[in-house]
């Protein structure tokens, strides 16, 4: 108990030190409000086609608004069907979609994903997923709100992927039917989990694919609070440590679209009712969105340099 109240206090003193910094990027207090919000008992476990998952929809859709993104129709939302076998029924799920045109650049668009559905309620229990995944699709808001301060040279999609959970859904149908030529979308950026760690360690995924990045994402570590490590993908990687197809983007890389994914290792809380707003580590998720800027700023400038 005594060493975890030192903890506490540690982490209260690291808050502190770092609020002007998280201040020059994002509101770092409003984002934690949104966090702990969106992975409230209201939303019932944001579950695909269920109350709780058109909910979260509505709630992304204001804070897109409220972000200023733009659309790429009449709506955020754009809705898909498909047929549950364990349900036995139609499911309509949809993908949150707004955009930042890009000053000289504004054909090239890089997409920033999450998953913002979750597992719903089972046996009684309100399966919350704080880590999976609100952190991912609450750290859109503060990108998309440092992005408009700092308007990027490539255009910026932003996508709240639905029924990820069921097997990359909302992504495949995103790909499917994108809302630009599919040829002109240069990148994702995806994040999912990013908000504790034990070992205070988050893996960029995707560089044993598209070597390329590497040489730019490289001293992202060095300027990080936490430690950035490069992983869980190419021929070393086997099984469950193999990440290539474990979130959205692997529906771009079967599109040959390249990316690069930004998450944690599994945790005691994984896919539990335990996965609460109150289990995440603040300091790390405010430093690991801090680190998704960095890796966008420099994707934007290596796709505007030629």
């Amino acid at each position: 108990m005594i060493q975890a109240c030192f903890s506490f206090v540690l982490s209260t003193i690291a808050f502190v030190s770092l609020g002007q910094d998280y201040r020059d990027y994002f509101d770092g207090d409003k984002l934690l409000s949104t966090i702990e919000a969106f992975s409230a008992d209201s939303l019932e476990g944001r579950e695909t086609g269920e109350p709780g998952g058109l909910k979260a929809q509505r709630f992304i859709a204001e804070r897109f608004s409220a972000a200023g993104l733009l659309k790429f129709d009449s709506s955020f939302s754009h809705s898909f069907n498909y047929v549950s076998a364990f349900k036995r029924r139609k499911i309509t799920g949809a993908n949150l979609i707004g955009w930042i045109k890009g000053r000289s650049d504004s054909n090239k668009y890089v997409v920033i994903s999450s998953h913002h559905d979750h597992l719903g309620m089972q046996n009684g229990e309100v399966y919350n997923g704080a880590d999976d995944n609100a952190s991912g699709t609450c750290a859109l808001f503060s990108i998309a709100e440092y992005l408009k301060l700092h308007r990027p040279n490539c255009s910026f999609i932003f996508v709240a992927f639905d029924a990820e959970e069921n097997g990359l859904l909302g992504s495949k149908h995103f790909l499917r039917k994108p809302p630009v030529p599919l040829r002109e979308i240069v990148f994702n950026l995806n994040l999912d989990m990013i908000s504790r760690a034990e070992k205070q360690e988050i893996f960029i995924c995707g560089t044993s694919h598209y070597p390329e990045f590497m040489p730019i994402l490289s001293s992202v570590d060095s300027l990080s609070a936490i430690n950035v490590v490069f992983g869980h993908d190419g021929s070393g990687a086997r099984g469950a440590d193999d990440w290539t197809y474990s979130s959205d983007h692997g529906s771009f890389h079967r599109k040959g679209v390249p990316f690069i994914y930004l998450g944690v290792e599994n945790h005691a809380d994984y896919h539990q009712p335990t996965d609460d707003f109150e289990n995440i580590d603040k300091i790390f998720y405010l430093e690991a969105i801090r680190v998704s800027l960095r890796i966008i700023e420099r994707i934007d400038k290596r796709f505007s340099s030629y």
